[in-house]
């Protein structure tokens, strides 16, 4: 069963943009030959990092969204870890949260449909009704006078 996932990785900042390319293109193939699916790719650039990571002060970053099964996921995670150029990764799997969020949509569509019917028939004002305001707004200054 396909899932999604978001799978993020640091680069080492010396790595060329050719060889970052490969680099991804590798990762890319993995998922596509054992049935996975790339949604898609993200270079994130440059950034600093939180803290130093394998001597490194900063790093590219990389997101790649990708919809495959657990054992593709397990093995692109095992081919990050003994990658050289890869200084750190983080996989989350995305497809609970999609799912409550659609559901979130959905409620707050309906709630929007019930308050454009409760505003559309309106009842508009009666003639008589301007008159017995203006009667009304009379008699205080009669009886002030």
């Amino acid at each position: 069963m396909n899932r999604t996932y978001e799978v993020m990785f640091i680069v080492r900042p010396d790595v060329q943009e050719e060889d970052l390319d490969k680099l991804i293109e590798g990762f890319s193939g993995t998922v596509t030959t054992n049935g996975g699916e790339v949604k898609s790719v993200e270079k994130m650039g440059r950034r600093r990092l939180a803290y130093v990571v394998r001597k490194f002060q900063d790093g590219l970053y990389i997101l790649m969204n990708v919809a495959a099964d657990g054992k593709l996921i397990a093995e692109l995670e095992r081919r990050l870890r003994v990658t050289e150029q890869v200084i750190k990764f983080i996989t989350v799997r995305t497809d609970e949260e999609d799912k409550r969020l659609a559901k979130i949509k959905a409620i707050r569509d309906t709630k929007v449909k019930r308050s454009a019917q409760s505003a559309s028939p309106s009842p508009s004002p009666s003639p008589e009704a301007p008159a017995v305001v203006a009667a009304a707004a009379a008699e205080p200054e009669a009886a002030t006078a």
